[in-house]
């Protein structure tokens, strides 16, 4: 099978290459996949297990990415609960080969069924961004209607899906981002928009959901009401708001959230924002995101 891999950590984008790879084999729980859509995280390279497996032991060569959505193509030993020829998607396991190629193992609770009503494209867009921005809001941060939220990167992937699921559970939404980030996300439904380039940050909310880190994640603990909570994927946080807390964590699989995001797109009630879609044999330009595009880029892998 075709597949991207990476053998070099200190070559970074430069070392993504399309190569043959052996088909691979499907573990007890595992279903192997074919897949059609992938999604990837710009800097997942820099992840340890991007080139490692949970030992700590060497994995190259090792293909990226985490997001996909296809058909299972086989079962192994043990598994249930999924079917040959099941659409699926969902989140492939951080330290074993991944989504950007034509087939992959994953564990079976990490996959949710897939109507035939989405798109391959859009649901490879849903899982680390629709999962982190639920798990971020409701699952850590608690949010409630009548609450107060601030989203940081509200026009990105995680930001974009925050916005839609706060919305629809009556939460007061503050977006922000950049100038040319405020039509799309007030048009997501964010009643306010702030400029992180020009506007200052202010005002008291009850959650503050950041992915961008640094100054910005600095500046956000002060906003955070007395019992609110500051809730970040970027970085392990420094500070700490007053008589609040501030939770660092990692997306997890979840098959009923999977399924629950599904069925929202479904409905109409939440639309992930789905940017360019590439091939896989321009991977390597997709990670390098050397033009800024609205939402999330997606590889094609089998039509």
């Amino acid at each position: 099978m075709q597949a991207i891999t990476v053998t070099d950590q200190a070559a970074g984008i430069e070392g993504l290459t399309l190569t043959d790879r052996p088909y691979p084999h499907a573990a007890e729980n595992d279903v192997i996949v074919r897949v059609h859509a992938a999604g990837f995280t710009p800097g997942e390279l820099d992840w340890p297990t991007s080139w490692t497996d949970r030992a700590g032991r060497d994995r190259t060569p090792s293909i990226p990415g985490h997001e996909l959505s296809g058909v299972v193509a086989e079962l192994g030993y043990g598994t249930t609960g999924l079917t040959v020829g099941q659409r699926v998607f969902g989140l492939a396991d951080w330290a074993r080969d991944g989504s950007l190629a034509e087939y992959t193992a994953v564990e079976a609770r990490n996959l949710a069924p897939l109507a035939a009503d989405i798109d391959h494209t859009v649901a490879a867009a849903l899982p680390i961004s629709g999962l982190t921005a639920w798990q971020g809001l409701f699952v850590h941060g608690g949010l409630t209607t009548g609450q107060t939220v601030m989203i940081h990167g509200a026009a990105g992937g995680v930001g974009s899906i925050a916005v839609q699921l706060a919305r629809e559970v009556g939460a007061q939404v503050i977006g922000t981002g950049r100038a040319a980030d405020r039509d799309l996300v007030l048009g997501l439904g964010a009643q306010a928009f702030v400029d992180l380039d020009a506007e200052p940050l202010s005002g008291e909310v009850d959650v503050v959901l950041d992915v961008i880190g640094g100054s910005v994640l600095e500046r956000s603990a002060t906003l955070v009401r007395p019992g609110g909570t500051l809730v970040t994927i970027a970085a392990p946080p420094t500070v700490q708001p007053k008589d609040g807390r501030a939770v660092f964590f990692v997306v997890e699989p979840d098959r009923a959230q999977l399924a629950d995001l599904a069925q929202r797109v479904r409905d109409g009630r939440l639309k992930p924002l789905v940017g360019a879609v590439r091939p896989l044999a321009e991977t390597a330009d997709a990670f390098a995101r050397r033009n800024r595009t609205a939402g999330k880029t997606i590889i094609q892998v089998t039509a």
